[in-house]
């Protein structure tokens, strides 16, 4: 089996987090999809499972945190500084916050943070590691 990380995900409005991860470039897993959890993927090794607040408590007695914490935040690569601004446009016209953080802009690395309607918190990133400084500076 490929070494794949999956990603699971407290969501309150199932269908709404679906639209917003489909605007930012996941695609739906109907064989993972119900009415209580939806399968998407960013890549063959990258796979989310949004699950709704009913379901996710079948799992853990643990609370679900506020959207507005920060307990987490996840990166995804981009191909370039437009995909980048692109997907924090897409996130923000559907349902998720768009520059939750400052834009980062170092020159080699480009990334913007949003959050989704749920306030999880993902960088779209775009880095060009042969223009990165070396560390000897």
């Amino acid at each position: 089996m490929t070494k794949t990380i999956f990603i699971s995900l407290p969501v309150t409005n199932l269908d709404a987090s679906v639209a917003f991860y489909k605007s930012i470039g996941f695609t739906p897993n109907p064989k993972f999809t119900d009415d209580t959890a939806a399968g998407m993927e960013w890549s063959e090794a990258i796979k989310l499972m949004l699950i709704t607040h009913e379901k996710w408590r079948t799992f853990t007695t643990r609370p679900i945190p506020p959207s507005t914490s920060s307990e987490v935040g996840f990166s995804l690569s981009c191909e370039s500084r437009e995909v980048v601004d692109a997907m924090n446009e897409a996130a923000a016209a559907h349902g998720g916050t768009a520059d939750i953080n400052p834009v980062q802009d170092h020159g080699f690395m480009y990334c913007r943070d949003m959050a989704d309607p749920d306030g999880h918190i993902w960088g779209a990133l775009w880095m060009d590691e042969s223009a990165m400084p070396s560390g000897d500076q």
